[in-house]
């Protein structure tokens, strides 16, 4: 599950309940099982950096000046859609209880392997 936010300053002058209000713009959930084939879902290694590519769908949108870049990445976006229980399993939809896991996200960093969403900018 991935989420670009727009973060408004902590104070807007003449909308102050918009002060640091999180508006999202665009967001999509993609089942990492799937990452290299739609035909053949695999395990997800643990603590390993794995590269997904997908796009978000389109939105013309304005970061206006004060305003901030927000990404949200989170393995679930439950209960607007179904849970991940964080195991392998043929079918999620069968999980049993014991199936589910906590789970951590990581955002890499490390040269080679640093985490990166490309955004298109569009100049006037």
């Amino acid at each position: 599950m991935v989420k670009l936010i727009d973060v408004y300053p902590d104070e807007v002058a003449n909308q102050p309940v918009l002060g640091g209000y999180q508006l999202m713009v665009s967001a999509d959930i993609f089942r990492g099982r799937y990452r290299e084939s739609f035909e053949q879902a695999k395990p997800v290694a643990a603590d390993t950096p794995l590269e997904y590519r997908f796009s978000l769908p389109t939105a013309n949108h304005v970061f206006l000046p004060g305003h901030r870049v927000m990404v949200q990445v989170q393995s679930s976006w439950f209960p607007l859609y179904d849970r991940n229980p964080q195991t392998f399993v043929p079918n999620i939809f069968w999980a049993k209880p014991g199936d589910y896991k906590k789970a951590v996200q990581r955002v890499y960093h490390a040269p080679g392997q640093a985490s990166y969403i490309e955004l298109p900018v569009v100049t006037p």
